[in-house]
């Protein structure tokens, strides 16, 4: 495992829409286990493949409740709204107020390539419409 730069904002990569990984191997499940190692380096919940310079689908979340993977992501459902505080590893020293979904679920797959369906709320679902915007150039 290794700790990968993180690319700050104003580079372009963070701005583009990121293609579906379709190869589900052993380089996967190191490049997985680099961002978790490079997110917990940082003291982060959460690391899109994009924050390394990668325009790949993939992301990785621990808000606490352990770790997560996300691979080829989408929210199948979003109800209620949150607003608070946030901060993001490509903007460092740099906080905001925003607003997202109280509830989502998402469906995604694991480095081996299993789908599964996640629900989650707070902190956990502000996390993950945080990286999945970061999939998507936002």
């Amino acid at each position: 495992m290794a700790v990968r730069n993180i690319v700050k904002d104003g580079d372009e990569v963070l701005r583009k829409i990121c293609r579906p990984v379709e190869k589900f191997d052993d380089k996967l499940s190191l490049l997985i286990d680099d961002m978790f190692e490079t997110m917990y380096k940082a003291n982060g919940v959460g690391l899109a493949a994009p924050q390394i310079g990668l325009l790949k689908r993939i992301a990785v979340i621990d808000v606490g409740e352990g770790p997560h993977e996300f691979v080829n992501p989408r929210i199948i459902d979003a109800s209620g709204e949150q607003t608070d505080t946030e901060g993001c590893l490509s903007c460092p020293g740099v906080w905001g107020t925003v607003s997202r979904p109280n509830f989502v679920t998402v469906e995604a797959y694991d480095r081996n390539g299993d789908r599964f369906i996640l629900s989650a709320s707070e902190l956990f679902a502000r996390a993950i419409c945080h990286e999945l915007d970061h999939l998507d150039g936002k």
